[in-house]
């Protein structure tokens, strides 16, 4: 009886493990992460059209070590909204520092200012150029810690404050706002804050930061972040007098909050801009990976006809381009293949056991254009590679590679071939670049195939794409 128990027991464990893996192998592997908008991990974006351009000021994540690090200042910017670059950082005396939370850049005596926390605390910086380089406004151009004495924005016994947001009214008049609902005047030289700090007084009570400020149509809009995690949401109040109130508070004063039904946790420490068009859009953080490794999005923003912001649908589809751009289409990659591919990760809930998402790390998602996907080779690959296969022999004239964690730098070789066997090297990184995209120049070559080997860096891609 008990061996007969025994095999019926062995049975259906068998056909337990075969039905789950034909299950399994018939699942489609997914992308949670939706189309993000920038290929790389950031947050606390800033986003703002300058001469045409789009510029995204960020805190660089992917670094690990939670709340205690960054990746270094970059600035990407785009055209058409869709494909972004960086090259290089524009604040280099705060390349080595904690970089979190720049502003958006204002521009002001000539100048433009951005007001990022550093180390902890709020600083202003200045350049010639939206895209740098910046240097400290105050005192020398060099961080010390805790902090710099002479060059924080606050002059005050304890400077601690983080996420400045500045406005400056038609009248030339300028403002500063940062985290717990702090609001004072900056003076003309835009980094002496007056005396007269103020607290907003919100509908909603405890510890904010991420504040966004905006105006339109004669209504000063202040936007307010409550709690964190997969539990971020943006709550704001209204007023046609000031910048420093008072305010009023919408019955429907939340914005932004998880959705479960899009897939999106908590939307937090963002910003909001306009395009040529007059039309408004949300940028926010999503939830994505866990602490400090997450990526953002763009939701168009709508207003009721009395000025009440309508609750954004928050997704993480993204709203395309913003601008058009001519140029070319990419070809289509029949398939890929790599040397190795990361195990699955699953990504473990803070605050919303409901928050529940495995990533994958297979090659075909370095060619899906999502941003939000990306293929990593196994930890243990020393000769970390992927082939992109083009299914017949093709002309190529381009390549441009979104590596994971761009901002530490890669070399790279490419290599072609017309069958898969016999490779010639066809491009190969002198040194380490710290840059995205990577563009190459294939000179129309015919070839099947492209083999991207990792030379430094990390081992991973976002996206590829070949022309």
């Amino acid at each position: 009886m008990v061996k007969m128990y025994v095999k019926k027991n062995i049975v259906v464990c068998i056909i337990f493990i075969i039905l789950t893996v034909v299950t399994t192998s018939a699942q489609k592997i997914s992308n949670p992460f939706g189309n993000a908008l920038i290929p790389d991990m950031i947050a606390d974006a800033s986003i703002q059209l300058i001469d045409g351009i789009y510029y995204c000021y960020a805190t660089t994540d992917g670094y690990g070590k939670g709340l205690e690090t960054s990746g270094p200042p970059v600035v990407w910017k785009s055209k058409d909204f869709v494909h972004w670059k960086f090259d290089g950082t524009y604040f280099p005396s705060a390349l080595n520092q904690k970089y979190w939370a720049p502003s958006k850049v204002v521009y002001a005596n000539n100048q433009y200012y951005i007001y990022p926390t550093i180390n902890g605390y709020m600083y202003p910086a200045v350049s010639e150029s939206p895209d740098g380089p910046f240097r400290l406004a105050k005192g020398k151009d060099e961080f010390t810690k805790p902090y710099a004495v002479t060059s924080t924005l606050l002059d005050e016994p304890n400077p601690e404050g983080i996420d400045a947001e500045v406005f400056i009214d038609d009248d030339g008049q300028a403002y500063v706002f940062w985290g717990r609902h702090h609001v004072a005047k900056l003076h003309d030289d835009m980094v002496t804050v007056d005396s007269d700090i103020r607290v907003i007084k919100t509908r909603r009570e405890g510890y904010s930061e991420g504040p966004i400020f905006f105006k339109r149509n004669g209504i000063y809009y202040y936007l307010y972040t409550l709690g964190g995690d997969e539990k971020y949401q943006y709550a704001y109040g209204m007023s046609t007098v000031s910048p420093l109130g008072p305010y009023t508070f919408p019955e429907e004063d939340i914005i932004t909050t998880t959705d479960y039904e899009t897939g999106v946790f908590g939307p937090g420490h963002g910003s909001v801009f306009s395009d040529e068009k007059g039309n408004y859009y949300f940028t926010f953080l999503e939830f994505g990976r866990r602490s400090t490794n997450r990526q953002t999005y763009v939701n168009k923003m709508e207003f009721n006809e009395d000025g009440t912001i309508r609750p954004v649908k928050v997704n993480l589809e993204g709203v395309g381009p913003l601008n058009t751009v001519k140029g070319r289409r990419p070809l289509i990659i029949e398939k890929m293949e790599a040397s190795s591919v990361m195990p699955p990760e699953f990504i473990e809930p803070m605050k919303d056991t409901l928050c529940r998402r495995t990533e994958y790390f297979i090659p075909d998602f370095a060619k899906d254009q999502s941003n939000g996907s990306r293929w990593m080779a196994d930890s243990n690959d020393k000769d970390a590679w992927i082939v992109a296969d083009l299914g017949k022999i093709r002309k190529i004239r381009k390549s441009e590679i979104y590596f994971v964690k761009p901002t530490a730098g890669h070399s790279y070789q490419l290599e072609v071939s017309t069958d898969g066997k016999q490779w010639m090297v066809c491009k190969e990184s002198e040194s380490v670049k710290y840059c995205s995209l990577h563009e190459d120049n294939l000179n129309g070559v015919k070839v099947r195939f492209v083999r991207l080997r990792i030379i430094s860096g990390v081992s991973g891609i976002w996206e590829w794409n070949i022309y």
